[in-house]
């Protein structure tokens, strides 16, 4: 996904209805009036429900194996 604050997209369980959903992971989230309509991730992408989960900042790190 290229919008905006999107760091990462994954699947996964939804702990309330143990149904499958795409987890969409964020720096930050921000409310759904506050972002452009290009911007906002779907409630459903081909049917599966998303839930986006705020992780904060990514940073990638060198190490050596």
């Amino acid at each position: 996904m290229e919008l905006a604050n999107v760091t990462g997209v994954g699947t996964g369980r939804d702990e309330h209805s143990g149904e499958d959903v795409i987890v969409v992971l964020v720096t930050r989230k921000v409310p759904r009036d506050r972002l452009r309509e290009e911007d906002m991730v779907p409630a459903q992408l081909e049917g599966v429900p998303v839930r986006v989960l705020a992780i904060g900042e990514v940073d990638a790190h060198d190490q050596e194996l």
